[in-house]
């Protein structure tokens, strides 16, 4: 085991090595268990469920980086996808046109920056725990979105949407497409820009990065309100994907999120962690899912095997740390 751990870390990085391992792990058990996995049936499937819970991923793993947390996504994703419902319903319903649907879309992710805006604020200026404030959030949301809808869906869109959900593009899923997009963005924001870098200070130590001449308050209203603005566009896709909208909609998603950047080695402290490994550890856990599905298992059988993959993690990385293994700290 610590052999094959450190050949991993040496190939891939210290970062890769639990998703890689996990990823062939997986892949070779179902391969096994199930003739049916390695099929183009099966990877389509995930190519088309990865994306609305990738794109969650990608706003949780931001504020995760700079130490904190963002409990509200799911429902900032649905809120926005509200509001692109309500300004499609506004204009026609299903006989709206596309100038409606951009129109939405630019107000869904100016709701989405705007959720993101407030609990940077708060937890930048009153230095309130990010876990209280995305939680008063959370429950703002929820309470604002089950009163406007009365707790019911929202539906009745136009046609053309529908490609954006579920439609491809010379053979790829438009959603992947776009979850591929926002992971390369979220790598070079973090690898290539003077906020990436300022980010994993912050999740360092906040202190000495204040003391370096970095406006940390700056900084993580920025954080929030990126991870605000990436939640309307998993609200968006969601919305395209299921032709409906509710507030409810993917909260089972929030503590997978969190599951995903852990496995992907994100330091749960924040200051450490790459987008491409978290990426790989959402196409694990899809990739289990889907096996489990095929070997006549049920959801909820998926997510406690999804804990116990996390458990598993956890150990691995206590072997690498007791045998000092070599490692890239590099964002």
């Amino acid at each position: 085991m610590t052999a094959l751990m450190q050949s991993f870390q040496k190939r891939f990085g210290a970062e890769m090595a639990g998703p890689s391992l996990a990823f062939l792990a997986v892949m070779l058990f179902f391969g096994i268990a199930s003739p049916q996995f390695l099929s183009a049936a099966t990877f389509g499937s995930v190519a088309f469920q990865l994306p609305e819970l990738g794109l969650l991923t990608l706003a949780m793993l931001l504020p995760i980086l700079t130490g904190g947390l963002n409990l509200a996504i799911t429902f900032t994703a649905n809120i926005a996808g509200l509001t692109v419902a309500w300004v499609l319903l506004a204009n026609g319903g299903a006989d709206a046109g596309p100038f409606a649907f951009a129109l939405g879309c630019m107000l869904a992710v100016a709701v989405g920056t705007a959720s993101g805006l407030v609990m940077g604020f708060v937890v930048a200026y009153t230095r309130a725990h990010p876990i209280l404030v995305s939680l008063s959030m959370m429950i703002f949301l929820r309470g604002l979105g089950e009163f406007l809808t009365r707790g019911g869906d929202v539906s009745g869109f136009p046609a053309f949407i529908q490609p954006l959900g579920q439609g491809t593009l010379l053979g790829v899923p438009v959603p992947l497409i776009v979850f591929i997009v926002c992971v390369v963005l979220w790598h070079l924001l973090l690898t290539r820009t003077k906020l990436g870098f300022n980010t994993y200070m912050i999740g360092s130590n906040i202190e000495a990065a204040r003391y370096s001449g970095v406006n940390t308050r700056k900084v993580v209203v920025l954080v929030y309100a990126l991870s605000g603005a990436m939640c309307a566009i998993a609200g968006i896709i969601m919305l395209a994907r299921f032709n409906s909208v509710r507030v409810g909609h993917g909260e089972s998603y929030l503590l997978i999120t969190v599951l995903a950047c852990f496995l992907g080695g994100i330091n749960p402290f924040g200051g450490f962690g790459r987008v491409i490994p978290v990426f790989v550890a959402l196409v694990v856990l899809q990739l289990l899912s889907s096996g489990l599905n095929l070997m006549g298992a049920n959801q909820h059988l998926a997510t406690a095997v999804w804990g116990l993959l996390l458990v598993g993690v956890m150990i691995l990385r206590w072997v690498a740390s007791h045998y000092k293994f070599p490692t890239n700290r590099k964002g």
